[in-house]
């Protein structure tokens, strides 16, 4: 088809469309049914510990880690192929490899168990890295496709539409767990303990078949999750334009272009005092915040008192779309306390707010208490994160060179995930209790609010 020219709605749409592929991919295997699924494997387990490359992991150690290991290849290498990708011209190419092999990790989670746990990291990371190395080219379109004055815009119906399409899915899988009768999944007894067990072995079988069919809605609910983002990304696909190449071989100074880059940014925040203090305080802050985010679904799974199977999957996911929800809500109120205060204000205060939530999720155990604190996390998530971003590009010097300084902040923040997660892991794995790693991450707020009251209220 003819290429469509910049800003076109048709090209803006198909774009944004993206988000509603793949999206999936963080609510249903990130955030949800796959940590709920992981967890229950270890149930048998004796302290929850797991064999791997050699050594003994507690079980949420070992994701964790394994997460730290994928976003540490993130951060290294997508300066690297972005820089390759916008010189041949061909970035569609390399958003198409991360998408299949995201969404093939998804569809191979199917077969995750304890038994091959090796080939079932394999799986776990390509989900997690074809995401995000997807989401680094997919980022990279926005200005080729939308004028500056469009791009908040687009961007924002991006997000809307991936929000809606990953809880359609999520809702749907969610019915597939706790009704597995209603689509078909087998929850029969034998004849025999029908006619011979008493009522309480009638029972328990009853109910021992009916977490097996639940077990096995999950795994096809990856399936669901890798055949989603294949199928409604070949829109985008088909819409988007290739790229416009550079001309001539791909030369190690086209390779470690990306790197030079950010090198020369980190020469010019010497420059810049006050971008310089902030990224530092972001760089602290976003560390725990990131960290609590990427493991709220192992600490409820693993460290409140849910009352039965069923109650902890339909409790767990159903915080989550709390979370999602009041998120909308607190990004609101956040811009509008930003617009009053200032940011550097209004990021202290929500520094403080996770702070107090760090020290509340040390001593909750009821389901109702896990509720709420998703309703509180929720309401500083999402605005913390447009926040920290919106201050970020407030204090950018004046230059044309603004995808540099962007990149330099996207990989300063996945090197935060890399240390959050690292040293979350060792204290849920040294001491046994991921309530100590939780209440660790308070350090990193005091550090961040401290941080920030350094950053000048004017540039230098």
């Amino acid at each position: 088809m003819d290429q469509l020219q910049k800003g076109s709605k048709k090209l803006l749409n198909a774009w944004a469309f993206y988000d509603w592929a793949n999206s999936v991919y963080t609510l249903t295997i990130a955030s949800s049914i796959f940590p709920i699924f992981y967890s229950a494997l270890f149930v048998s387990q004796v302290e929850k510990n797991v064999s791997a490359f050699g050594m003994v992991f507690k079980s949420t150690a070992l994701i964790t880690y394994v997460t730290a290991f994928t976003f540490l290849i993130v951060a290294i290498f997508s300066p690297i192929l972005s820089g390759i990708a916008d010189y041949v011209g061909n970035k569609k190419t390399f958003m198409k490899f991360f998408c299949y092999v995201g969404a093939l990790g998804c569809i191979g989670l199917y077969w995750f168990s304890l038994d091959s746990i090796h080939i079932s990291l394999l799986f776990y990371f390509m989900g997690l890295i074809g995401y995000w190395g997807s989401l680094v080219f997919y980022n990279s379109y926005l200005p080729d496709i939308a004028f500056p004055e469009q791009q908040d815009s687009i961007s924002a119906k991006g997000f809307s539409m991936g929000y809606l399409g990953s809880v359609l899915l999520l809702v749907l899988n969610l019915a597939m767990v706790m009704f597995p009768n209603f689509f078909g999944f087998d929850i029969s007894i034998s004849k025999t303990l029908l006619e011979t067990g008493t009522e309480k072995e009638i029972a328990e079988a009853l109910k021992e078949a009916k977490n097996s069919a639940s077990f096995e809605a999950m795994r096809i609910s990856f399936i669901t999750v890798g055949l989603w983002w294949i199928i409604f990304s070949q829109y985008t696909f088909y819409i988007l334009p290739k790229g416009i190449s550079k001309g001539g071989k791909v030369t190690k100074d086209v390779v470690f272009n990306g790197l030079k880059e950010l090198r020369q940014v980190w020469l010019q925040l010497k420059q810049n005092l006050r971008l310089k203090r902030y990224l530092v305080a972001f760089f602290v802050f976003s560390m725990a915040v990131q960290t609590i985010m990427l493991v709220a679904v192992y600490f409820g799974e693993e460290e409140i008192a849910w009352g039965g199977a069923d109650a902890k999957t339909f409790g767990l996911i159903s915080s989550i779309l709390i979370i999602q929800v009041v998120a909308i809500l607190g990004a609101f109120l956040t811009s509008r306390a930003s617009a009053k205060f200032g940011n550097i204000k209004t990021l202290i205060v929500i520094n403080f707010f996770w702070m107090g939530l760090c020290f509340y999720a040390y001593f909750m155990v009821t389901a109702m208490q896990f509720y709420f604190a998703a309703s509180l996390v929720g309401l500083v998530m999402g605005g913390v994160q447009s926040l920290a971003r919106s201050t970020y590009s407030k204090f950018l010097p004046e230059t044309e060179d603004t995808t540099s300084y962007f990149s330099f902040y996207d990989v300063a923040e996945k090197i935060g995930i890399v240390i959050g997660m690292v040293l979350f892991a060792t204290i849920d794995q040294l001491t046994g209790s991921m309530r100590n790693a939780i209440l660790f991450l308070v350090v990193f707020f005091i550090a961040g609010i401290l941080l920030l009251f350094r950053v000048p209220k004017e540039a230098n």
